[in-house]
């Protein structure tokens, strides 16, 4: 008997296709493309640039087995089901599969998941659709344009400037972003003003306060100068104190929209310590199925490319549901929440969200492994606090009066918790001093000066760019889509045009010549305007109003004009990099060492070569003081690839900690404090024994191993000899782990950051 024929469905990873086979029975296969198998050849253009931009589309290099298994598979399947991601990306590979596997139209349907969830994989096998040309189109105009400037531009840095550089319209706005950014701090020139605050206590009843001064006659002014500062202590300090006003009202605070992909790159990296290249990994992990107790696979997020900040019905149903069950009635505001994107953003899809609110974060805990777990809660608790009413604080201002001067005091308590029962939005600045509780005070009421304290200050320069704030500058200024925030941060850090310190972006000598050739040459290519105009016009492509090809000549015909021109202005020439110095001495001939890039990556390299060979790897400063001996603490990393924190003297000193130094010193001994290393380990402590504030080892959140009782110590020998211990649970756990990364590595889509 013949074998019956089946429903095939092709998706992009094993993962996902392991969850959505769960949900669709026997008459369909579920398997996985493992990402693009047809795209433009490595070695060449593979695009005729004078004849319409046809592109040429060849099988990817190393997956021919995957090709032939399924075609094989295709042949004993009456229909076939392409279920890649729901994006213009997803779209494209859907429609190279079908030219690739050579299927008709009666037997190919496009399907997408905007999460997968039993409900939502069984009605979209129910609904196909025809594949959408118009995101086709729009992925392929985006390809090209990125494959022009990488192979037209890329060579031309080769011969200018060294071997190995790259260009790319999105990355190389990037760089210029950040090269700017250090430009404008570079510039900066600091402005003097001072804080004077005083503190005044009641005459007749207990309660002291402090206030800022803040203008006079009701007027907002700066202190600029300590002349200024002596001028108004002078006054207030014989003239009386009067309360002027005292403001007492409720004060709302709304929650956060739910995320988009922007947004949580963000406040993953704010409140995680994620990079958007690690978010969107575990991201993904979430959106293709997790294995769950009892449940198996499940899809737990909706899909996390997207910039729309849309909410199916079903969602806020259900949150206002589990909203009034945990926390009660008073904590939903009755209506669901809606939130408008902006004019760019795309409808297709939802914000990001979990596929089940009434799956917390607590309930699967033991089923997914800590990066998950900590970016599950998050995008949890976000979209449940989007639904919640608004926190309310009792706010009360305080304004004093002396000499015609104002002093003000300001105060707020919470009232009513809202949304903040539930979560609270990162910050990227540091956080506002803690106000104390004022005293209850009449208008009217006389208080006296009890002390006046003064601090000059100066305006800070703009603060360098973190990966965070990045992304939130690309997606303001339109620069990139969602799919391509995370591969742009990572492409640049990757060639080295900009670098990390600590958490802020760094442009390197390397980035800032490539950068300054971009702008001389190629200014529409690194011009911001110009960048978000091109994304609009992808996006136009996309909606059915603009024709691909028409959109790419535009492009092309100032693009080929300008790189003419720069050959024959840069002939004969070529651009050195200037060295970047260290702050580094070279210890043998003394010179300032410069940093150079390897193969192993950066280091320190004597400038005096080849007279001079001496190198040594790049130091790391950290904050705070060696508490032995009162120098450097540096950043070391142990032979096995442990980091570690030791003074820059060495074995002379002889201090050496896994604790992290922090910038804060102990209020008590003023030394150098510690917090424990790892992520979420944010309470810094003192090591100093001889202080009131030491923190025992034993208290400062490690965990240790829970000792053996002569039962388990009997249990685990047999015959004198130990038995082989037992694989930990989290172990195997762990390995699994690893094998799926590896295998999303293997599907990693194709970017479009070039």
């Amino acid at each position: 008997m013949a074998n019956a024929k089946q429903n095939l469905v092709i998706v992009e990873s094993p993962a996902k296709a392991k969850t959505i086979e769960k949900y669709l029975g026997k008459d369909f296969k579920v398997t996985a493309s493992m990402g693009h198998l047809r795209d433009l050849p490595k070695s060449t253009m593979g695009v005729d640039l004078d004849h319409g931009f046809i592109p040429e589309y060849v099988p990817v290099k190393g997956r021919e087995d995957t090709i032939r298994e399924l075609k094989s598979i295709v042949k004993k399947s009456d229909a076939v089901y392409l279920a890649t991601d729901p994006d213009r990306e997803g779209e494209a590979i859907s429609w190279h599969l079908k030219e690739l596997l050579g299927l008709d139209d009666k037997r190919s349907h496009r399907v997408t998941f905007n999460e997968i969830t039993k409900k939502v994989v069984q009605e979209s096998i129910q609904n196909p659709r025809a594949i959408d040309t118009d995101l086709v189109d729009a992925q392929q105009a985006r390809r090209i344009l990125d494959r022009i400037v990488g192979y037209k531009l890329s060579p031309l840095l080769w011969r200018k400037i060294k071997r190995g550089l790259s260009a790319g319209r999105v990355q190389s706005v990037a760089t210029r972003m950040v090269v700017e950014r250090e430009e404008e701090i570079e510039i900066f020139q600091p402005e003097e003003y001072w804080h004077l605050d005083v503190v005044l206590n009641r005459l007749d009843k207990p309660g002291t306060f402090k206030a800022r001064f803040y203008g006079d006659q009701e007027k907002k002014r700066e202190l600029t100068s300590e002349a200024e500062v002596l001028t108004v202590t002078s006054a207030i300090k014989t003239a009386p104190f009067t309360i002027a006003s005292v403001r007492r009202r409720d004060q709302q605070k709304s929650p956060s929209p739910p995320f988009i992909t922007s947004t949580l790159q963000q406040e993953a990296s704010r409140k995680l310590g994620m990079t958007p290249r690690r978010t969107m990994s575990i991201a993904q992990q979430l959106y293709e199925g997790v294995e769950i107790t009892g449940e198996g696979a499940v899809g737990l997020i909706t899909y996390m490319r997207t910039d729309s900040l849309r909410l199916s019905q079903e969602a806020v149903v259900d949150a206002k549901k589990f909203i009034e069950g945990r926390y009660g009635k008073d904590y939903h505001p009755g209506e669901p929440r809606q939130y408008k994107g902006k004019g760019s953003a795309q409808d297709a899809h939802e914000a990001i969200r979990p596929s089940n609110v009434f799956l917390t974060p607590e309930d699967i805990k033991k089923d997914l492994t800590g990066d998950q777990y900590r970016l599950y809660r998050l995008i949890w608790s976000r979209f449940l606090a989007c639904q919640m009413q608004n926190a309310v604080y009792d706010s009360v201002v305080i304004d004093a009066v002396s000499a015609g001067y104002i002093f003000r005091a300001n105060h707020a308590s919470l009232k009513f918790a809202g949304f903040t029962a539930v979560y609270e939005e990162g910050r990227d600045d540091e956080k506002e001093e803690v106000q104390s509780p004022l005293p209850d005070l009449a208008q009217g009421e006389t208080v006296a000066l009890s002390d006046i304290k003064q601090e000059q200050k100066f305006t800070q320069p703009p603060p360098r760019y973190t990966e965070a704030t990045l992304v939130r500058a690309m997606e303001e200024k339109g620069i990139g889509r969602p799919s391509t925030y995370a591969p742009t941060i990572s492409t640049i850090l990757d060639r080295e045009y900009v670098i990390k310190e600590g958490k802020h972006l760094r442009p390197t000598p390397l980035g800032t010549v490539v950068t300054g050739l971009m702008k001389d040459k190629f200014g529409d290519i690194v011009d911001l305007t110009f960048t978000a105009r091109m994304e609009e016009r992808l996006d136009n492509v996309e909606e059915g109003k603009r024709e691909w090809r028409a959109v790419l000549q535009e492009f092309y015909d100032p693009f080929s004009q300008a790189l003419d021109e720069a050959e024959k202005s840069l002939d004969g020439q070529r651009i050195k990099i200037p060295d970047e110095v260290s702050d580094e001495a070279c210890d043998l001939c003394g010179k300032q060492m410069v940093v150079k890039s390897g193969r192993f990556g950066r280091f320190l390299a004597c400038p005096g070569y080849p007279e001079c060979s001496f190198t040594k790897p790049i130091v790391v400063e950290m904050p705070g003081k060696c508490p032995k001996c009162g120098s450097r603490i540096l950043k070391r990393t142990s032979k096995k690839g442990y980091t570690f924190y030791a003074c820059e003297k060495g074995a002379e000193c002889g201090f050496m900690t896994w604790d992290v130094p922090v910038a804060d010193n102990c209020p008590t001994c003023e030394q150098t404090m510690f917090k424990k290393s790892g992520r979420g380990f944010k309470k810094p402590f003192c090591i100093n024994e001889k202080c009131a504030n030491f923190l025992p080892e034993d208290k400062r959140g490690y965990q240790k191993k829970a000792a053996k009782t002569e039962g388990e110590t009997a249990k685990a020998t047999v015959a004198g000899k130990k038995a082989p211990a037992k694989k930990p649970a989290a172990t195997k756990k762990k390995t699994a782990t690893k094998k799926t990364t590896t295998a999303k590595k293997t599907t990693k889509k194709a970017t479009d950051s070039a």
